[in-house]
């Protein structure tokens, strides 16, 4: 029969080889999600038909706003600059230096206003413009505000795959 003293020098041990091995997951997982990528969630027409108005689970980057600015094209998750809490996903259709040109609300009627994409800065729109809140209520974004770029759907299943960075 096992000493009182050796079952507790056991169980010290176990108890620490796993806390050991939570904190490598948790430091994984830390490294993963906040250097490496994240998932993020979409729903609502903001953004159809490139991606379903229903949501969508989508696999993000963030390696590329550390090594190499935005590209036209690119699907984003952003900060909001109205509301810091949300992160909705938009395309990005300026970069610094465009002259861009758009519709103020095109629900309401057909006034259009061009600006320059200041420096620093991208111009992003939902795909589906009618319903969408973007850079064209708040402006151009700073570079600051990009969370990482969109690269695959994961969800729903039948789509999964990646997202091509394309003008609709």
């Amino acid at each position: 029969m096992a000493s009182p003293s050796s079952f507790w020098s056991k169980a010290f041990r176990d108890a620490i080889k796993s806390g050991v091995f939570i904190a490598k997951i948790y430091r994984f997982l830390h490294v993963t999600t906040n250097h490496l990528g994240f998932m993020a969630y979409a729903y609502g027409p903001s953004m159809t038909p490139t991606l379903h108005s229903s949501g969508n689970v989508l696999l993000a980057e963030q390696i590329t706003k550390r090594s190499q600015k935005p590209s036209r094209g690119d699907i984003v998750v952003i900060r909001s600059p109205e509301n810091p809490n949300k992160t909705p996903i938009k395309r990005v259709i300026g970069i610094e230096g465009d002259r861009i040109s758009f519709v103020i609300d095109p629900r309401k009627n057909d006034q259009s206003e061009t600006i320059v994409v200041p420096k620093g800065h991208v111009f992003v729109q939902g795909d589906y413009m009618h319903n969408s809140r973007d850079s064209r209520n708040f402006g151009p974004i700073p570079y600051g505000l990009i969370q990482g770029r969109v690269l695959w759907r994961v969800w729903p299943f039948q789509d999964f795959g990646p997202l091509e960075p394309t003008l609709t």
